[in-house]
């Protein structure tokens, strides 16, 4: 496997067998930090039609529209995760993503709530 179809959310697999069975086929995560791991992989992409059917109805916005300017994501780390496993009705992802605009790095370092509703999780809000 080459280092392009390594899944950008940082797994040794590639995008297919990992993040792209969410955004691709339609599949739902099991545990909140696959989600929040894959939603990473949908802002890497533009895919803002995956961010919006993931978010939780009660905080999603009408529309997203992602940086004007090209941003290019660099890595993710997952600092820590609090429940969200399958059986948890809620649960906590830590998570720093990092990324170049302008050719100027920086650090989003995110605290993600997530809720698992219907037989899926959804991204709730977050505090940076």
């Amino acid at each position: 496997m080459s280092l392009l179809d390594r899944c950008p959310c940082g797994a040794t697999v590639d995008y297919a067998a990992c993040c792209g069975r969410y955004l691709d086929s339609g599949l739902f995560a099991d545990t909140a930090e696959v989600l929040m791991r894959s939603r990473y992989v949908a802002y890497v992409r533009g895919r803002t039609d995956y961010l919006l059917c993931t978010w939780h109805p009660s905080t999603r916005p009408r529309t997203l529209e992602l940086e004007a300017e090209p941003v290019r994501w660099i890595g993710l780390q997952v600092r820590r995760v609090e429940a969200g496993g399958i059986g948890d009705r809620d649960g906590i992802v830590e998570f720093v993503a990092r990324y170049k605009i302008g050719g100027r790095a920086h650090r989003l370092h995110e605290t993600s709530r997530f809720v698992h509703e219907d037989g899926r999780w959804f991204y709730v809000n977050a505090e940076a």
